[in-house]
């Protein structure tokens, strides 16, 4: 079977091709069109679709629209009930008309494309199909939460043998991502893009309003959940162009412990429905990797396994495996996150040359880029494919020496970030327990935080953020050779195992993908060295 996926809907548009049981490639819009999250997450952009990543996909499979078997879409129109609250009522039905027409859009972006072979595709299913048939469990739970799908923001069941059970589901207006979303706008940030910020915030804050949000979110021990409406204002000022202040942040702290709370709710329900020993997660919520190590720390079950694409672009995927499950040729779980573009030595010296730009062939890139780092220069590393996902993972990364404090300040000051934002560890994966606790181990998705060992806060204090914990990558030399041998060298030379990872952008800016995009972002940002493929640019 020869199986496209698309996400279009919301945001982020992607796609993804599955070929023969073989996740063969997934790439966002945003990686080629160079806008940040595709495009608006507005009801008029519904007829947008992720054209030149499904292309790209579809070149990667050496594959042709004609010769595909089916296309699932992640969104099922005829599943939307316009009399819910949670939905934009004004243009709501503009949003379902263009998705109702995705097969004829999908026929005039991809010349020879049979629409009649597009099938709508859940959008919770597609999420949860991410999850749990991309997982390397087998049989699992699965939990799914977001803003909303068509008439839902919650999905709770398990996979056995391929099949979807579902157990609970929630139906709008009540979402937990749409109350997360509500709270990233009135602290002045970019709904639907900017939850991450929030979740940064909330270490800076106490939970001082927990005992008020308990009344307004709970579970209502059925598997599902209520939010109520929240006066924003009673609790803090809404931000418009003005600082933060510590009501802003205990707010923070407040609606993220609570949400923690609920969620560490939902899913002991779910375990004792079903008794599976694994949990996948998928849905925007599934990023909030505080609230992730909470379920690992405080909850049931032997291993939790998060898709690392778990918003919207992951349902791209999603729906590809799961219409490949129901045609009974379920796909290998996902190898990795790597399934991006990438480019050979040949091809990338070509670019170096045409761009003019001063380079040298290095015998040993990782040794090279672990000198720099020792020397506390900024790298950019551009190896392998792109990843598939919002998380830089060794492949579209910027690096630098977790032990100078003074780096944090000044990698956001490189990426224009706000100065709260932390920034991450990689590090070698048979080294991570001694340097990081509580959290899961392995990490190779950067999904969960863990508490710095006392010992180590002083020494990498760059990554260590207020409240002591980090954001982990772990790295294995046999699936990531190159960055592993770096991490060590790094190792040699400082006596540390663990380098900053942060994603290769800048603000408002997708991440890196091509190599254009790599000497764009070099040319504009005080980066001291770009490591791409084989070869060195440094900064005159």
């Amino acid at each position: 079977m020869r199986i496209l996926g698309i996400n279009a809907v919301f945001h982020d548009p992607a796609a993804a091709v599955i070929v023969d049981g073989e996740i063969v490639a997934a790439a966002e819009e945003e990686r080629f069109t160079r806008r940040k999250h595709g495009k608006r997450p507005v009801p008029f952009s519904t007829w947008e679709l992720p054209e030149q990543a499904a292309a790209w996909c579809l070149e990667r499979a050496g594959l042709r629209p004609d010769q595909l078997d089916a296309v699932g879409y992640s969104y099922d129109p005829g599943l939307v009930d316009h009399s819910l609250g949670g939905l934009d009522q004004k243009s709501e039905a503009t949003r379902t008309d263009y998705a109702r027409r995705a097969p004829g859009f999908l026929a005039a972006a991809l010349p020879g494309l049979d629409p009649g072979i597009v099938r709508f595709v859940r959008h919770h299913l597609a999420h949860a199909a991410s999850a749990a048939l991309a997982a390397p469990l087998g049989d699992s739970a699965v939990l799914v939460a977001d803003g909303r799908g068509e008439s839902q923001s919650y999905l709770a069941g398990e996979y056995r043998d391929g099949k979807f059970v579902e157990l609970a589901a929630q139906q709008l207006p009540h979402s937990l991502g749409l109350m997360y979303e509500d709270l990233t706008e009135h602290l002045g940030f970019a709904r639907s893009s900017d939850e991450y910020k929030v979740m940064a915030l909330a270490s800076y804050g106490t939970p001082r309003f927990l005992d008020q949000f308990r009344e307004l979110v709970y579970a209502t021990g059925d598997g599902g959940f209520r939010t109520e409406p929240v006066d924003w204002e009673s609790f803090a000022p809404k931000v418009t162009g003005g600082e933060l202040s510590r009501d802003h942040a205990d707010l923070t702290a407040s609606v993220q412990r609570r949400l923690e709370d609920v969620l560490l709710e939902l899913t002991s329900w779910l375990h004792q429905q079903t008794g599976q020993r694994h949990l996948t997660l998928a849905g925007g919520i599934a990023l909030n990797c505080v609230a992730n190590t909470r379920l690992h720390a405080e909850g049931p079950y032997d291993e939790i396994w998060v898709q690392p694409a778990a918003g919207d672009a992951g349902t791209a995927l999603g729906a590809a495996l799961q219409l490949a499950a129901e045609f009974g040729e379920p796909a290998a779980p996902m190898w990795g996150a790597d399934l991006g573009r990438e480019w050979s030595d040949e091809e990338l010296e070509t670019m170096l040359r045409t761009a003019k730009v001063r380079y040298t062939k290095s015998e040993d890139v990782a040794a090279a880029v672990a000198q720099a780092l020792a020397e506390d220069q900024v790298v950019a590393w551009f190896q392998g494919r792109a990843e598939f996902g919002p998380r830089a993972l060794g492949h579209r990364s910027l690096l630098a020496h977790p032990g100078r404090s003074a780096n944090l300040e000044r990698l956001n000051d490189v990426k224009g970030r706000e100065q709260f934002r932390p920034v991450a560890p990689m590090v070698l994966a048979e080294r991570a327990s001694e340097i990081f606790e509580r959290g899961p181990l392995p990490s190779p998705y950067m999904l969960f935080v863990h508490d710095v060992v006392p010992a180590w806060r002083d020494r990498i204090p760059a990554v260590t953020h207020v409240d002591g914990t980090a954001r982990v990558q772990t790295v294995d030399a046999a699936e990531k050779p190159v960055l592993a041998r770096m991490l060590a060298e790094f190792d040699r030379r400082t006596g540390l195992p663990v380098v900053i990872n942060t994603s290769l952008n800048t603000a408002g800016r997708p991440m890196v993908d091509s190599p254009r995009d790599a000497l764009e972002c070099f040319g504009s940002a005080p980066i001291d060295l770009l490591a791409i493929g084989s070869f060195l640019v440094r900064r005159a």
